[in-house]
């Protein structure tokens, strides 16, 4: 739900992968050689990317007001009405460039901080090493850094 938005495509994904975990059981393809959980989430992740390729976008995530970057751990609340509105907005801009990188950068981001997933993590569920999921976050901060600088972005949080 959190990665489509709609209630009845996340239940037509979540069907979909249910269906291939079963199928792919039942043909021997899984091996007791890592995590099951991994490899039910790589499952859902491609079901989502196939589900996203289908629909030709390139958005993958777009946060909610729920799920926004004042998760990362900044506290908000002992700021006056001034620092909050310009907190605001510089979470909202970030927001903006987070949804212009490329789709595996944005992936990456979106896993490590709203996810709170470990590189090793990331990397079994969508398939690469951890050093390619190193170098995606590390060209993400470089590409978010570069977008801020262009925009004359301030990126700071009173």
């Amino acid at each position: 739900m959190f990665m489509v938005r709609d209630r009845d495509v996340a239940d037509d994904i979540f069907q979909e992968t249910f269906v291939k975990v079963i199928t792919k059981l039942r043909q021997g393809k899984y091996v007791n050689s890592g995590k099951f959980s991994a490899w039910l989430v790589r499952i859902a992740h491609n079901v989502v990317m196939d589900w996203y390729r289908e629909q030709k976008s390139e958005r993958i995530v777009e946060p909610t007001e729920d799920n926004d970057l004042s998760n990362l751990g900044m506290n908000l609340l002992d700021m006056n009405v001034e620092n909050q509105f310009v907190n605001d907005q510089v979470l909202k801009d970030v927001r903006k460039m987070m949804n212009m990188l490329p789709t595996a950068q944005r992936e990456v981001v979106y896993m490590r901080y709203f996810q709170e997933m470990s590189f090793k993590e990331i990397a079994e569920a969508t398939g690469v090493s951890i050093n390619t999921s190193l170098g995606r976050m590390r060209y993400a901060i470089i590409n978010l850094r570069r977008m801020a600088k262009e925009h004359n972005v301030a990126l700071q949080l009173d």
